[in-house]
């Protein structure tokens, strides 16, 4: 088991690790070094699905390809790299932990491991969450509304389609109207559009009937900024049965003048020369600490092509990644004071 490997691994190194049971599913807290800034490294253990093949590793020059390997696998091993390393000389003025979640990917209704964790009082002084930026400090990142749309139809014999109403060629058509709905056309000095995918469609209970319901899945990343119930109220003026909310996340927007954001910023700037503030399609689990008060952000290694067929993670850039972590948590230990302070004048604000 992957929770069981990762436990040992640090365990081994001198980590100082936690198991934290949460009903059905079980989260690692690795720590290192103490003092007044607090610090998490934010990973996840799980993958989207993908063919059998994708879960056989392989090297080509500089690239590690593999189902999960960009996001965000690697990340999390050169995390876990620099909490031991961390934990073996800890930098003055700052506590590393990692938490490493199962279920980042969650696509169900119900509070993930990290929402869990947050509304049971964890919180930190800044979060870093290692998905996959390309050495970027991704300080924005799209909301999710994935919406549940019941089309209806007319049934009918196979033979005579014309004296039915076929629901699914109808669901079609009503996926087109959402993908073109005004919200659709605005953007942000981060991001030039919202972005709408059909990610699921079922309809008919038999091949020789014209099928008189269909159910899709409609997945929308909505910029900052937006209005999420301007968007439903838009989506529910499209022609279906009903259109109901099944996943719901806001928008992630962290100040990017924040010092610990300048610090990483510079930092992996050492290390990377592209690493300047950026928007992300994706979500993480980012929104659970900024909801709650807590700056966090996206910050990863280079590669390309997640959750898709070629999904790989640039093999040089994980030993930068690791090095850029282990230098901004020592110079967030640096900025104990200022950090202790703003915190301060968060909790009387």
């Amino acid at each position: 088991m992957a929770t069981d490997f990762v436990a040992g691994w640090l365990e081994g190194r001198g980590a100082d690790l936690t198991r934290r049971d949460l009903g059905d599913r079980e989260v690692l807290i690795a720590s290192a070094g103490s003092g007044p800034v607090r610090i998490i490294f934010n990973g996840h253990l799980d993958v989207v699905p993908g063919h059998l093949q994708q879960f056989e590793p392989r090297i080509d020059g500089d690239r590690l390809i593999g189902r999960g390997a960009y996001d965000m696998k690697a990340a999390l091993a050169a995390m876990m790299i620099a909490t031991s390393n961390m934990a073996e000389a800890p930098p003055e003025g700052v506590q590393v932990d990692l938490v490493i979640v199962p279920d980042e990917e969650r696509a169900q209704p119900g509070p993930n491991a990290t929402e869990m964790l947050v509304d049971q009082g964890l919180r930190a002084d800044f979060v870093i969450c290692g998905e996959p930026t390309d050495m970027q400090v991704g300080v924005q990142a799209k909301g999710v509304m994935i919406l549940e749309v019941l089309v209806e139809g007319r049934s009918a014999h196979g033979s005579t389609p014309w004296l039915g109403d076929n629901a699914i060629i109808r669901a079609l058509e009503v996926y087109r109207r959402l993908e073109s709905l005004p919200f659709t056309r605005a953007s942000t000095p981060l991001f030039p559009r919202p972005s709408v995918n059909l990610g699921r469609i079922a309809g008919g209970d038999a091949v020789n009937k014209v099928p008189d319901h269909c159910c899709m899945h409609v997945d929308i990343r909505y910029l900052p900024g937006q209005d999420p119930e301007e968007i439903l109220r838009q989506a529910r003026d499209v022609g279906a049965a009903s259109v109901d909310v099944a996943i719901a996340r806001p928008p992630a927007d962290t100040d990017p003048s924040h010092p610990l954001v300048t610090a990483l910023v510079e930092t992996a700037s050492r290390h990377d020369e592209s690493s300047t503030s950026v928007g992300r399609d994706g979500a993480s689990d980012a929104v659970a600490f900024l909801e709650v008060g807590v700056p966090a952000v996206e910050f990863g290694p280079r590669g390309a092509g997640h959750h898709g067929p070629d999904e790989y993670v640039d093999i040089p850039s994980l030993l930068a990644y690791r090095r850029a972590l282990e230098e901004f948590a020592a110079s967030a230990g640096a900025l104990a004071p200022s950090i202790v302070r703003l915190r301060d004048e968060g909790a009387r604000a």
